[in-house]
């Protein structure tokens, strides 16, 4: 049967819960393009909260023939699905996405960027906390009263009373438990919550029994007090993660809910940031948010663009401008005319950077996910076991099940399922704030191996803006001749040329640029023509060596062939450059140049920020060669680099940087993209990669660690059902806040600097950006 057909017969729109699924219309509508006949759909999953659900999710997800690959992100509770538009020539109908996650038991629905639907969870959760710790608190005062030596009759009362105070206080604030553990048994798989579950109820009948038969022991106040510290720790789970994942909550109220778009007869309609599609005009009073990709067609002003470059610095815009969503409109009113929709749009861009960063499926998450898919039979296991091996040994069947019940809950592997992504979700998050965007959550653990770094040069050492050194000695009449036939070209060079030339250039008609070469005019003094030497001076004796061995990009000016004068530049270097190199030189990094530029000005580079290896004159397959070469050699290469020709190495290296100015093909090709203009960006990232590395594996051994203790604590029956549960929660809580110390890492001093002078601190979570 096809996949189209299978949609069609078993078509539902409603899941087992009888809520709504997504109708194909919405689906197609909400997908993206990521390849040739590849959709992409983000789903939200509200109710997965383990590495079980996500084992879950994601299995009956990739079971489907259509689906290329699907990744759940705890964090964000949201699953990305890649999926082909038709398998054996045959159109897919993406229902059967979300049906097949009906069918194990989550509900899902269309996720969007601005969700705010985990503030509901978190209130559910603190109400039952509340009335947990209020249950636990009276019982507890009255087993005081029972402990003291209360006679029968009085003790039989207080049970009774206990047992009436805990049971609406079980149902209501246990639900969360019991709702998760239901949904895995009925659709024949277990998850955490089966055995909490199962702990908390034979708690409470145990007890109920004992009270019934006027037992002198029961145990109202430990399943209270149980059920308390259980919450409490969920509650500070989904607390801790939403605070981590700030950064992107940040962003997210960047994007506005919606614009004014102007009809072709004038008039104005609000519609929502979904709705606008590409072409659309878009009206933007100043102080508005910008709220997809476009170009300005009519109006001037002042944008805020410290989410793109992180300068806090306004850039002014005017028409024919491009202009990015999330920007800010300070000084005036634009229209602009869209060229992307707001998925597609650069913060939405953004955003799927930071989520794959927190949601990758690393080395790391895939040991403490496989470790947690075997955690319920074992669990199972070993609480049967002390129950019947307590039985069968004193034959207090009631002790027995104390202490298969302690099992069940002191072996929740909560702080194992915590260990790997609450330090990927703070580690992306100080990366964040340092202008550093993470494509997969892998990287970090890849970036942690380095020993050897390649940089690019133009672009990357240097920021590939040119600068004229010798303005002084130009003579005036050939400067004013030289910037009139600059300024009829886009070259980098004919820019920094015009742009050094303070007064008013030469005029011409009739310039004609030549492709790789320069530009010239004929006029009545002769031919001038601007731009390489073997362009502008054939005939020359020095037309054979154009300059080989001057480490200066150069540009001449002749008429008729002679020269007239000689312009030379060099690139800026990248802020901190110099800083970053010796940093990671002091850290012992083997540092190479791979550069397609003259050896003259690659060596004069690599002796200005002391590097001693260098290649220079290497086309995009001999750099790639070189970094495979590199990688062979029992070294793990970082290669750094921007434009077209670096793709090939940013591919081969064992993990791959690119700036945020590189060309499209680079930003894709790399695993980290640094948005502002600093070269410290590479050090820090290395230094927070190897912190958070350190950090998983504390964590697991605190995790194992604690199993190791408690298990055989709980089994020798030293541990009640309450120690069991606060235990449990302390250990989940310690794993947060060791994770939490990655926030410690100091930032880069520009980062740091920029944010203590009132600067956007974390590329859109200062209070200016998040108004």
């Amino acid at each position: 049967m096809s996949c189209c057909a299978a949609g069609t017969e078993g078509a539902l729109d409603l899941d087992r819960a009888g809520r709504s699924l997504p109708s194909t219309e919405e689906l197609l509508l909400s997908s993206r393009s990521v390849g040739p006949g590849l959709l992409q759909t983000d789903l939200s999953v509200p109710e997965v909260h383990c590495g079980t659900c996500i084992t879950t999710v994601e299995g009956v997800l990739k079971a489907l023939p259509q689906v290329e690959r699907a990744r759940v992100n705890l964090s964000t509770k949201r699953v990305s699905v890649v999926w082909r538009e038709a398998v054996d020539g045959v159109a897919v109908d993406p229902v059967t996405i979300p049906q097949a996650i009906a069918t194990t038991g989550y509900s899902s629905h269309l996720f969007t960027a601005a969700e705010e639907a985990s503030d509901a969870l978190r209130n559910q959760l603190i109400r039952a906390v509340a009335l947990s710790g209020f249950a636990a608190t009276n019982i507890m005062l009255l087993s005081v009263s029972v402990w003291s030596g209360a006679d029968a009759s009085t003790r039989d009362l207080f049970h009774w009373i206990s047992a009436l105070i805990c049971a609406p206080a079980l149902i209501y604030a246990g639900r969360f438990f019991y709702q998760s553990a239901w949904n895995a048994l009925k659709h024949g798989r277990t998850n955490m919550d089966v055995p909490i579950a199962i702990g908390i109820t034979l708690s409470y009948v145990a007890s109920l029994w004992e009270t019934i038969h006027h037992g002198p022991h029961a145990y109202f106040d430990a399943t209270a007090s149980l059920l308390f510290f259980l919450l409490i720790g969920r509650a500070l789970d989904h607390v801790m993660r939403d605070r981590a994942r700030s950064a992107i909550s940040g962003l997210a109220r960047l994007s506005p809910r919606g614009a004014l778009v102007l009809n072709v007869d004038g008039s104005r309609d609000y519609r929502s940031v979904e709705e606008i599609k590409v072409g659309d005009l878009i009206s933007i009073a100043a102080g508005d948010r910008i709220p997809v990709d476009g170009i300005v067609t009519s109006g001037v002003s002042d944008l805020d663009m410290s989410i793109v470059n992180g300068e806090s610095a306004p850039v002014p815009v005017e028409p024919g401008a491009a202009v990015q969503a999330g920007t800010l409109s300070l000084t005036g009113s634009l229209t602009i005319r869209a060229t992307a929709t707001a998925q597609n749009s650069f913060l939405a861009e953004i955003i799927h950077l930071m989520e794959a960063a927190e949601g990758g499926r690393a080395r790391y998450r895939r040991i403490a996910d496989r470790a947690a898919q075997f955690y319920s039979p074992v669990v199972h296991l070993l609480a049967i076991t002390a129950f019947f091996a307590w039985g069968l040994s004193n034959g207090d069947w009631k002790h027995a099940m104390m202490v298969a019940i302690a099992v069940l809950i002191i072996t929740c592997p909560c702080a194992l399922g915590l260990a790997v992504p609450v330090v990927q979700v703070v580690a992306a998050g100080r990366l964040f704030k340092a202008g550093i965007m993470v494509k997969d959550g892998s990287a970090m653990e890849r970036l942690a191996e380095v020993d050897a770094i390649a940089f690019d040069k133009t672009g990357t050492l240097t920021l590939g803006r040119p600068r004229l050194i010798d303005a002084e000695w130009i003579d005036g009449g050939a400067f004013a001749i030289a910037a009139g036939l600059a300024g009829h070209s886009r070259h980098p060079l004919s820019s920094a040329l015009r742009r050094a030339y303070g007064g008013q250039p030469a005029a011409f008609d009739g310039v004609r640029e030549v492709p790789g070469a320069g530009v010239e005019a004929v006029t009545p003094e002769g031919h001038w023509r601007l731009g390489n030497r073997r362009f502008a001076c054939p005939v020359s004796d020095a037309s054979t060596a154009p300059g080989e061995d001057v480490p200066y990009s150069e540009v001449v000016l002749s008429l008729n062939g002679d020269q007239r004068a000689v312009f030379l530049f060099e690139d800026m270097l990248r802020p901190q450059a110099r800083e970053a190199i010796e940093t990671l030189q002091q850290e012992g990094f083997d540092l190479t140049i791979l550069s397609g530029d003259r050896p003259a000005v690659v060596k004069r580079l690599a002796s200005q920020l002391g590097i001693a290896k260098w290649r220079a004159a290497l086309s995009p397959r001999d750099k790639a060669d070189a970094c495979a070469t590199e990688n062979g050699e029992a070294h793990r290469l970082l290669m750094v680099g921007d434009g077209i020709n670096d793709a090939p190495a940013l591919a081969a290296a064992h993990v791959s940087m690119a700036p945020a100015t590189a060309a499209d093909v680079g930003r894709q090709a790399a695993d980290f993209v640094f948005m502002r203009d600093g070269l410290e960006a590479v050090p820090f990232a290395i230094e927070a990669s190897r912190r958070s590395g350190r950090l998983i594996r504390e964590n697991f051994a605190l995790a194992i660690g604690y199993n190791v203790i408690a298990v055989p604590i709980a089994l020798l029956g030293y541990a009640t059902p309450l120690i069991a549960a606060v235990a449990m929660s302390t250990s989940s809580i310690i794993v947060v806040v060791n994770a939490l110390r990655l926030n410690r890492l100091s930032l880069p001093p520009t980062v740091a600097q920029f944010s203590n002078t009132g600067g956007a601190e974390a590329l859109g979570t200062s209070p200016r950006l998040a108004a």
